[in-house]
């Protein structure tokens, strides 16, 4: 953020007229982006007109993003920062073009025993992004392999660029999926597939993906963030309330029987009417106007 800073500086004295000011400039060379804290593995900004998007990008280029213990600490941080952060309501995670996430870091797993992994509950620590109650949508460029795919899929929605490639490989490295390949591929594309993947260490296409339900729409891979952003701000628009509860709902269908999870889903219906934003939903409708919607 502060060499972005520095060049617009410098721009503003050699190229720009006196009547152009640093506001100004700021919106002729599209910054308007809000960086949010200090991080080493990941960069964490405020994207959206009305700044109500959180995006996480995992940044740790030489490793294609491999998923070291800092990273995923980092992330943890910037999830509880966007997650208390009441403008935004929803929050896109992506890597760069090459790599999502090539998946967890090997060399730092590699001389782990068993007594260090089971004693310590090794990689627990990554459920911190299913944990959060505000949308999160994956962006995915490139590989998304291992802990890659799985971190993906502890996502909410999955975009993917249209030369994504997703796989478990953990079977050619002599162990198997150990936060989540082997649960939630299942749920998302059936157990056949999902075998087959996790068995021979076989990649799916981002076409793939999308035809087996593992990911919802594919995009061109210069544009695949600038969607995302977008499906964000668009549920950042409603009620962040509601919304929570209708994240809870549906997760909570993978959870339940068909009864109790249609029993849930009445209660949480129900909760509804006790919030202002449904007032205020339906007086809008009928009013046939703009809903303001307060959170509340």
């Amino acid at each position: 953020m502060a060499s972005m800073t520095f060049a617009r500086n410098v721009f503003a004295k050699l190229i720009l007229p006196a009547k152009y000011n640093l506001r100004l400039l700021d919106k002729v060379i599209g910054l308007r982006c809000m960086s949010i804290g200090n991080y080493e593995y990941i960069i964490a900004e405020k994207k959206g007109e009305k700044k109500n998007v959180g995006l996480i990008k995992l940044n740790r280029p030489r490793a294609l993003n491999a998923l070291c213990d800092g990273l995923m600490k980092d992330l943890k941080s910037a999830l509880d920062a966007f997650e208390t952060d009441k403008d935004v309501g929803c929050i896109v995670l992506t890597g760069s073009e090459k790599a999502f996430a090539a998946g967890a870091d090997i060399k730092e797993m590699s001389q782990k025993e068993f007594s260090e992994v089971y004693g310590g509950n090794f990689l627990s620590h990554w459920n911190s992004l299913t944990h959060c109650k505000k949308p999160v949508i994956a962006a995915v460029n490139g590989y998304a392999l291992g802990g890659g795919c799985e971190l993906a899929m502890m996502c909410d929605i999955i975009y993917a660029g249209d030369k994504a490639q997703f796989g478990q490989p953990e079977i050619t490295l002599g162990t198997i999926p150990g936060a989540g390949g082997t649960q939630r591929l299942c749920k998302a594309i059936g157990k056949s597939r999902a075998m087959e993947m996790v068995l021979t260490g076989d990649r799916m296409t981002a076409q793939e993906a999308q035809a087996s339900g593992l990911v919802s729409k594919v995009f061109p891979v210069n544009q695949l963030v600038d969607e995302a952003v977008k499906t964000a701000e668009k549920i950042s628009g409603f009620s962040k309330l509601t919304i929570a509860m209708c994240k809870e709902a549906v997760n909570t269908a993978y959870e339940l029987s068909l009864q109790e999870g249609l029993h849930f889903e009445k209660r949480i219906f129900h909760a509804t009417f006790a919030t202002k934003d449904r007032q205020e939903g339906m007086m809008a409708f009928l009013e046939k106007r703009q809903p303001n919607f307060t959170d509340s």
